[in-house]
């Protein structure tokens, strides 16, 4: 992997829609070589995925989201891995991350309603083994998702200028 691609890995983060000719052009590469490059980095996993980011409270499907933290006991021989990898294989479970300070994981939750959110919680994430404790944080409105502004933005107001 070398500078062209990560350049190309960034643009492509920001949008995912440009097409091989766009991003040859703010990469000074030929767009078959876009191509190449794009396939290779595909093929090797590191695209995973091309997504949207989609504003939820503009649709009024009123969909819930939580931040679920846990205390863990990691396992002999894999740490966090193995239970990282069993609560990712619920759909509800949006992502997962290890991260430091008082708690181990953190998981991003969705459900229809509070109460889905906190049945998940109840009856699939705290029984798990090896987990300890629970914090549960109800999202109640995003302004920022994945670099991406959810508000619209106002225009400056202009103050008025005279001499």
């Amino acid at each position: 992997m070398d500078d062209k691609d990560l350049d190309l890995l960034r643009i492509v983060e920001e949008n995912g829609r440009l097409s091989a000719e766009e991003l040859a052009v703010m990469t000074t590469l030929s767009a078959r070589d876009v191509e190449a490059r794009l396939h290779a980095l595909e093929e090797a996993r590191v695209i995973r995925k091309y997504t949207a980011v989609i504003n939820w409270e503009k649709t009024g499907s009123g969909e819930v989201s939580a931040i679920i933290e846990l205390k863990v006991s990691p396992e002999r021989d894999f740490g966090y891995d193995r239970i990282a990898e069993r609560l990712s294989r619920f759909n509800q479970v949006k992502s997962l991350r290890l991260i430091t300070g008082t708690y181990d994981l953190q998981l991003m939750v969705t459900g229809k309603t509070m109460q889905e959110v906190s049945r998940f919680v109840s009856e699939h994430v705290a029984p798990t083994d090896r987990i300890r404790e629970t914090a549960t944080h109800i999202i109640m409105k995003s302004y920022k998702e994945n670099g991406n502004i959810l508000f619209d933005q106002q225009e400056a107001e202009r103050l008025p200028y005279s001499f």
